[in-house]
């Protein structure tokens, strides 16, 4: 397949390649160019502190050839729904390497994923980290999570502040502080943290201030709360243009600034411990896709122009309403020839002035019965025609799938994905009703057992050795609903006697005062402190040596 430059200067499939596309697949089309993932995924890896991890974000777009040939260039996938799950497994991704993210999982989801293999997950709250808990112990197995920490950013200009105010998106540092006795969940172990603070910076000096500031909260958390951190997910933030010209930003200083700032505070990363990752969507795929839409009609309104596009916000743009999308901008594929002194020949659009003057600028609309539906405004097309075709660049991200595609019920766009001279896939989308089948149990029973706070007692065991007086007066003080029951018995239920997570930090802080010890973070976990017994097991073993240190 022949190339030619875009508009921002960089090769990619010719003009007359793509019309041949559209003439065999129809318009309109997405046009994706493996080529362009490729060196993309390049380019990030080279702005990046070495060695880290890559993991491609599926919400920017999970089409399957472009996730697979992510793989192949050694990134993993975050994953935050069912649908990007099935997306990555299809493309080869190992379900033991994903990363699993995003607010408001539920149980089927959950389940689902730990079915598939997936065991590393990111905890956006408490009941979130409970929730993945409880699907985990249902199969029988752990899930390792990160936390995601909703903190204060560093200055500077982003397309999107994710955290560093009130959000629907990780732990406040003040509930880490206050609560971390609810982080020792049944079924889940914290192996790290998780930042997200922005989209799309604009600028390499306030990205790299955002990374460095959580390079530095994720240390102290580590040193003041003794939370786990053998993953650090910095997140992103790489930007890229959006239907409009330009090139992807090159970070030339990025990876030597955040280098620094890793040995400084994380000083055993380079040996993985933590393993740092990165996240990216827009910035690995942004380029690689073009949509290609047909002029369908074109009218004069009221002193206005309209062309009028078989593809609208139903098929990009769609989030358009969020206000960060547009302005979104279009070049001709086969731009009007400046030799052609007659353009009568050709037909006028409805209503052009008598004079036969073709319009310079025009709003580009899409095919929607809303006058929400509009592309872009005063756009500099001059001699555009029913029948010409138009291409937006870098829609690889945020595209096809965050657009509106069932509303009105049009087809969506074909597929295209080129490798060269190659196509390599060639696929629709279709959206579909299925039979809808009934939950196999009740929502009110599941509600029921969420809802549950009376905790199953663990068996007695008789091994446990006896409490000194010490232990049994400082647990009679800090739940007095203990001594209700009479004698302190060796499997009395803590979380019935009023055991909440206030207490549990009480209670171990406590216990490590009384008798010079630190709890290790192997053993901050519920079955600990399910039970008198239970608990006085680890003060003892730690006493006389035979738990040592995490």
């Amino acid at each position: 397949m022949s190339t030619d430059r875009d508009l921002a200067g960089r090769t990619g499939p010719a003009a007359p390649a793509v019309r041949r596309l559209a003439e065999r697949y129809g318009s309109p089309l997405y046009v994706y160019d493996l080529d362009r993932v490729r060196t993309a995924l390049a380019d990030l890896r080279a702005a990046l502190p070495q060695p880290s991890r890559v993991y491609y974000s599926l919400k920017a777009n999970p089409h399957p050839a472009l996730v697979a040939e992510l793989r192949r260039g050694g990134a993993r996938a975050e994953v935050t729904s069912r649908g990007e799950l099935a997306a990555a497994l299809q493309a080869g991704h190992p379900a033991a390497e994903l990363m699993y993210s995003g607010p408001g999982k539920v149980r089927a989801e959950l389940d689902e994923a730990i079915t598939a293999g997936m065991r590393t997950f990111s905890a956006e709250s408490f009941g979130d980290l409970e929730r993945i808990g409880a699907a985990a112990h249902a199969q029988g197995v752990t899930a390792d999570c990160v936390l995601r920490i909703n903190a204060a950013g560093a200055p500077g200009q982003a397309g999107l502040r994710m955290t560093g105010a009130p959000s629907q998106f990780g732990f406040d540092l003040n509930d880490l502080t206050e609560h971390r006795a609810r982080l020792l969940t049944e079924g889940t172990r914290i192996v790290g943290m998780h930042f997200f603070p922005l989209t799309n910076a604009r600028d390499e000096d306030g990205l790299c201030a955002e990374l460095a500031q959580s390079v530095r909260t994720a240390a102290r958390l580590r040193t003041e709360l003794g939370i786990p951190l053998h993953l650090l997910d910095l997140g992103g933030g790489f930007a890229a243009p959006y239907a409009t010209p330009g090139e992807r930003p090159v970070y030339r200083g990025l990876r030597a600034a955040l280098t620094a700032v890793l040995d400084e505070h994380l000083p055993g990363w380079r040996d993985g411990e933590p393993v740092v990752a990165f996240e990216s969507g827009r910035y690995l795929v942004g380029d690689s896709g073009q949509l290609v839409a047909t002029v369908t009609d074109v009218k004069h309104s009221r002193g206005s122009v309209y062309a009028v596009l078989d593809s609208g916000i139903n098929h990009l743009g769609g989030l358009a309403g969020l206000g960060r999308l547009l302005p979104l901008s279009a070049r001709p594929l086969d731009p009007a020839d400046p030799g052609d002194d007659h353009p009568e020949t050709h037909g006028l659009p409805d209503g052009a002035p008598a004079d036969g003057a073709r319009p310079a600028t025009v709003t580009l609309a899409g095919p929607l019965c809303t006058p929400a539906d509009i592309l872009a405004r005063a756009a500099e097309l001059p001699g555009l025609r029913p029948g010409d075709l138009l291409a937006f660049p870098n829609v690889g991200a945020y595209g096809l799938s965050a657009s509106l595609l069932g509303f009105l019920g049009h087809p969506a766009p074909a597929e295209i994905v080129v490798d060269g001279d190659e196509v390599v896939s060639a696929t629709r989308l279709a959206l579909g009703r299925h039979d809808a089948e009934p939950l196999t149990a009740p929502r009110t029973e599941e509600s029921a057992a969420m809802t549950d706070t009376t905790a199953a007692v663990p068996a007695t065991d008789a091994s446990a050795p006896p409490w000194d007086k010490a232990y049994e007066e400082l647990l009679l003080e800090l739940l007095p609903r203990l001594a209700s029951q009479g004698p302190l018995r060796p499997d009395s239920s803590l979380k019935a006697a009023g055991l909440d997570s206030l207490a549990m930090v009480e209670t171990l802080v406590r216990v490590e005062q009384t008798y010079g010890i630190a709890v290790p973070d192997s053993e901050l976990v519920a079955d600990t402190f399910a039970t008198p017994a239970a608990l006085w097991r680890v003060v003892s073993a730690l006493r006389d040596g035979s738990v040592g240190p995490a």
